[in-house]
């Protein structure tokens, strides 16, 4: 089959790779229908060294299950799955308490266990993993299912976790696609009024259709003086951040009111920012967030993608073919495409 890796920053090869096979009695093998360039896929673009790859890449994908493990019985042959960025049994203690990246069976994948960004995936885990969608499904619906593996969940973490409520003012830092769908997700949430921080137009034109009453522009001091000027100088009880390096951090630190939360779900490019007194402590800010636990809300989100309530494939705005996923990562490295979907 061919698969995707990368050699070094910047370094991204479609190649011939093994094809996968099943390793243990709880695996299946997905023959990808789609799948695409993450936002946070430009990380090791940009700082993978060459002694550390190469290195498969990719984790959001749907596809045809073409083998099933012994213990695996809830699919057979043919189905349509889509399948969370990590994974998991589905079983355990942290699983039950919605909290599937914790999971003692799981892992990630592209980890350890082989790229979405391939021909064809090993899925471990599956029975717990795998969510079945309609064998029948409007093609047009595949972009809108895709992004159930990611980018969709990992928007909706961001709202829940920060404990998103009617009539509730959010701010949203960052106009990726998590960002966008952040915004999508307050706003089905109840949100009254969101503040999207971004500065790219056709995307933040994109965060108002998803529910954004305001978009600043402005970055830095400036970027949370525009924030506070909105607010009536508080700022907002709820601030999503969705970027993952220091400066985005601290424009939620400059921009959430007292008493209210933070809500990383950016991939933190950091290990150290403030959270003293002066910062978090004093004025009673909650940090939360994390990688989120797509496989808790899958099920909750997907009726809506399928009726066709809600279009988070909007948020693809380029299809390549998977042979050309390293202009793929050039455009989104550029921001000359927002999320690049990738077919067979």
């Amino acid at each position: 089959m061919r698969a995707t890796f990368m050699y070094e920053a910047g370094d991204v090869r479609v190649q011939d790779a093994t094809d996968p096979v099943i390793e243990q009695p709880t695996d299946a093998i997905v023959r990808v229908l789609r799948s695409c360039v993450c936002g946070s896929d430009l990380h090791p673009y940009h700082s993978l060294t060459a002694a550390e790859g190469p290195v498969p890449m990719g984790h959001e994908f749907l596809g045809t299950v073409e083998e099933t493990g012994a213990e695996v019985s809830s699919f057979r042959r043919g189905d349509l799955v889509v399948a969370p960025f990590a994974f998991a049994d589905n079983t355990c203690e942290f699983c039950r308490a919605g909290l599937h990246t914790s999971c003692p069976d799981g892992g990630f994948f592209a980890a350890g266990v082989g790229g979405a960004q391939a021909e064809a995936i090993r899925v471990p885990q599956a029975q717990g993993t795998l969510v079945k969608l309609p064998n029948d499904v409007d093609e047009a619906l595949l972009p809108s299912l895709l992004t159930l593996a990611d980018v969709y969940g990992t928007g909706y973490h961001a709202a829940h976790q920060a404990r998103v409520r009617p009539g509730d003012w959010v701010t949203v830092i960052g106009d990726g696609a998590v960002g966008l769908l952040a915004v999508l997700s307050a706003k089905q949430l109840g949100a009254e009024r969101i503040i999207l921080m971004g500065r790219h137009r056709q995307r933040t034109d994109l965060g108002r259709y998803f529910g954004a009453t305001d978009v600043v522009a402005e970055r830095g001091e400036e970027g949370i003086a525009r924030v506070r000027d909105l607010t009536g100088g508080h700022g907002t009880r709820a601030v999503l951040e969705a970027v993952g390096h220091l400066p985005a951090y601290e424009m939620a630190v400059g921009t959430v009111r007292p008493g209210g939360v933070i809500s990383r779900v950016g991939v933190p490019q950091y290990e150290e920012a403030p959270v003293g007194f002066g910062s978090l402590f004093g004025p009673n800010i909650t940090l939360t967030g994390g990688p989120a636990p797509v496989r808790a809300y899958l099920e909750e989100l997907l009726p809506a993608v399928l009726d066709g309530t809600v279009d988070p494939g909007r948020v693809f705005d380029r299809t390549l073919p998977l042979e050309q996923v390293a202009e793929g990562y050039r455009a989104m490295d550029r921001r000359e495409a927002l999320k690049v979907l990738l077919t067979p």
